[in-house]
């Protein structure tokens, strides 16, 4: 089973899936809120279990130049991983204005990018892949985060049409003490960058194939796009009745997104284990919505939907 709905719905969709007994692949990210990566790991230790195979989206871990240089620094190429930066700062997105004949949840769905019970702003729709690589990495999740961030440029600062952040800024900090920095971003007219990098105590390093340190290195190999070779692994795998299972991190990537997300929503420092736990979730009673149904986003007096403000937004209510 393909699962390649906005994010908000594939919790229940996977739990569907592997109740039914269904080998799945599921796009990233796999939820919006802790609830429901709650839900998506508890379906994950279902799905093992039951044997099922379980990709996820995550497509650079398919690329053979990541694997080989990921390989290499958990080998100890660069010494001992000190600090990761991670960017996706792009342009923009697509926007799709509202038709006569939509209900709300028709609106909402279909522009599903823009309101954060189903998309997750950003940082968990696309950052998401540069946070998996620097986790990846460091072979760690962070055990907390701060952060920045704000709207005033997403759709001209249009609180009518968009509730996500245009910008935010992450300080991730793993168990060690050590740190990874993350940019998100969409700016027209600014610097694009979407990549990794790695600094450790004999060198740094690009993932994406380059080493540089006492014995530099460069990936000279075939490199098939990640998009494809998940596809071709996957499909291997079953004909030939071996079965890999990547929910697990999946789930925890698309976590370390959230929790980035949270910190700069409420301009505080967020624990993962207690937004694990305790995080808001964002679409109550989601398994009964229709096309018929109020979101659990409406706009408000003013005719705008809630933009989080730093300092009043609470991750927890």
């Amino acid at each position: 089973m393909v699962i390649a709905t906005p994010p908000g719905f594939k919790p229940q969709q996977f739990e569907y899936a592997v109740n039914s007994g269904k080998h799945v692949f599921m796009e990233k990210p796999v939820a919006t809120d802790a609830p429901g990566v709650r839900r998506v790991l508890a379906a994950v230790e279902t799905s093992k279990k039951k044997n099922l195979m379980v990709g996820v989206g995550l497509q650079r871990r398919h690329e053979p130049r990541y694997m080989e240089t990921v390989k290499r620094l958990h080998d100890g190429a660069i010494g001992d991983i000190i600090t990761t930066r991670v960017y996706w700062n792009g342009s923009g997105i697509w926007y799709r204005n509202r038709r006569a004949e939509q209900s709300e949840m028709a609106f909402q769905v279909n522009n599903w990018y823009h309101f954060n019970w189903v998309c997750g702003d950003q940082i968990v729709e696309q950052h998401i892949h540069n946070l998996d690589v620097g986790c990846w990495v460091k072979g760690a999740y962070p055990v907390s985060c701060n952060g920045m961030g704000g709207h005033g440029q997403r759709m001209g600062g249009d609180a009518t049409k968009s509730q996500i952040f245009d910008h935010t800024f992450c300080e991730y900090t793993f168990a060690d003490g050590t740190k990874m920095y993350s940019q998100g971003r969409h700016l027209a007219g600014g610097w694009g960058n979407v990549r990794e990098a790695v600094h450790g105590s004999k060198g740094t390093a690009n993932p994406n194939g380059a080493i540089n340190g006492e014995q530099p290195w460069r990936f000279k190999g075939k490199s098939p796009g990640g998009h494809q070779q998940e596809q071709h692994d996957l499909i291997e795998s079953l004909m030939a009745g071996e079965i890999y299972n990547e929910g697990e991190y999946g789930a925890k990537s698309t976590f370390t997104a959230i929790l980035g997300r949270e910190a700069c929503y409420s301009g505080k420092v967020l624990k993962w284990n207690k937004l694990l736990a305790k995080g808001r979730d964002l679409a109550p009673g989601i398994d009964g919505y229709t096309m018929n149904s109020a979101p659990p986003v409406i706009l408000g007096p003013d005719g705008k939907y809630p933009v989080a403000v730093p300092g009043r937004y609470n991750p927890f209510a």
